[in-house]
C-alpha cells in the first residue's frame, strides 16, 4: 500500500515536468533556434525544480499547513516574482533571442509569467493535496489497526480462570482413575488447538467454529458432572465445510450465554444452541435463561464490549448482508439471534 502511494506521489511530480518540457519548447521555440532551445529547456527544468521543491517541501507544510495563510501567500508571491524577474534577465543575457518580429517581447513575458506560475500553483496544490491524503490514510489505518484490536480481543477473549480451574479439575481427578480426566485433557487439548491455530486464520469452517464451541461445552459438562441443560440444535450439512466464517464470532456469543446464563449455578437454567444454513443464508440463534441473582451476572443484556467487537468484525466481513439481534425475552430468558447473507 505505502509503495503504490509513494510511486503515485513520485509520478505526479514527473509526470508535472514532462508537461513543463512540452511547455516551454512551445512557448520558446519562437525566439530559438533548436541547440539553444534545448539548452534553454535543461536550464529552465533545473531551475524551476528548486523552485518546486521548495514551494512543495517548505511552504507547504511549514505555512499553508500550519494555517498561516497571509505568510504562504506573501512568500509564493515572492517566488513567483523573484523566479520571473530572475528569467526575465538571464534568459535574454544568456541566449540570442529573436524579439524582431512585432510583439514578441510582450509574448515572453506572459510566457515567462504563466509557467512561473504554473510551477508554484502546482507544487502549492499537489503538497497541500499529498498532506491531506496521507491524513486520510493515517485515518484508514488506525481503522485497520482498531478492526485487528477488535479481532485480537475476541481471539483472546476466552476467559483464563476457566482454563485454570479445568487444569485444577484434570489434577484432582488424575489422583483416581476416570475417564473424565482423559475427556477432559481431549476437550482442552480441542480447544486450545482452536486458540492457538484456528483463532489465527482470517476465516475458518463452520465445522472448525462449531468444534471449538462443543469443547469448550463439554469442559463445562465436564465440571459439573454431566447436569448442565446445554442443547446444541445442529443439523449435519455440507455446506458446514465450505462456508467460512471469522473465528471467535460464535464462541464469543456462546461464552456470553455461558457468563450470563448461570448455568451450573441455578436451578432451572439452560442454554438452546441452533444452527443451519438456507437459501444462501446462515442463521445461528441462541437462546438461555438469565441469572436472577445479579452477583452472577453483573449485566443481563448483551451490550458489553463482547456484542460491540462481533459486530465490528460482522461489519468488517458483511457489511449490509448481516442481522443480528440481541434482546431480552419473556419467561426470564434472553435472545441472540444472527443472519447472514454468505453469498451475494
Amino acid at each position: 500500500m505505502k509503495y503504490r502511494w509513494k510511486f503515485l506521489l513520485r509520478f505526479q511530480h514527473v509526470f508535472f515536468f514532462l508537461v513543463f518540457i512540452l511547455m516551454t519548447y512551445f512557448t520558446e521555440n519562437y525566439f530559438l533556434d533548436s541547440f539553444e532551445l534545448i539548452w534553454s529547456i535543461i536550464l529552465n527544468v533545473f531551475f524551476n525544480i528548486g523552485i518546486y521543491y521548495l514551494v512543495y517541501y517548505y511552504l507547504v507544510p511549514y505555512f499553508y499547513l500550519s494555517n498561516k495563510y497571509p505568510e504562504f501567500i506573501l512568500y509564493a508571491l515572492i517566488c513567483f516574482l523573484v523566479s520571473s524577474l530572475f528569467r526575465i534577465l538571464w534568459e535574454p543575457a544568456v541566449f540570442e533571442m529573436n524579439f524582431t518580429p512585432k510583439g514578441f517581447h510582450v509574448s515572453f513575458l506572459y510566457n515567462i509569467y504563466i509557467s512561473q506560475g504554473i510551477v508554484i500553483l502546482v507544487a502549492s496544490f499537489l503538497g497541500i493535496t499529498k498532506d491531506k491524503f496521507l491524513i486520510e490514510q493515517d485515518v484508514i489505518d488506525l481503522g485497520e489497526e482498531k478492526e485487528q484490536l477488535y479481532l485480537d480481543l475476541l481471539k483472546s477473549k476466552l476467559n483464563p480462570h476457566f482454563l485454570l480451574n479445568t487444569l485444577n479439575n484434570m489434577y484432582a481427578n488424575s489422583f483416581t482413575h476416570s475417564e473424565k480426566t482423559s475427556d477432559s485433557i481431549l476437550q482442552l487439548s480441542k480447544l486450545l488447538q482452536y486458540i492457538i491455530y484456528d483463532s489465527g486464520k482470517d476465516k475458518i469452517s463452520l465445522t472448525q467454529e462449531f468444534s471449538s464451541l462443543k469443547a469448550l461445552a463439554a469442559l463445562y459438562q465436564l465440571k459439573y458432572n454431566d447436569q448442565l441443560d446445554i442443547v446444541f440444535n445442529i443439523e449435519d450439512q455440507d455446506e458446514f465445510d465450505i462456508v467460512e466464517i471469522p473465528p471467535s464470532v460464535f464462541l464469543t456469543l456462546f461464552e456470553n450465554a455461558l457468563k450470563h446464563s448461570a448455568i451450573g449455578i441455578e436451578e432451572n437454567s439452560f442454554i438452546k444452541l441452533s444452527c443451519t444454513i438456507k437459501n444462501s443464508d446462515l442463521f445461528f440463534e441462541i437462546v438461555n435463561s438469565v441469572a436472577q441473582n445479579r452477583e452472577y451476572s453483573a449485566e443481563t443484556n448483551y451490550k458489553g464490549l463482547g456484542n460491540d467487537a462481533v459486530i465490528h468484525i460482522l461489519e468488517k466481513y458483511y457489511s449490509g448482508r448481516f442481522d443480528f439481534i440481541s434482546e431480552p425475552q419473556e419467561n426470564n430468558q434472553y435472545k441472540m439471534f444472527l443472519k447472514i447473507k454468505i453469498h451475494g
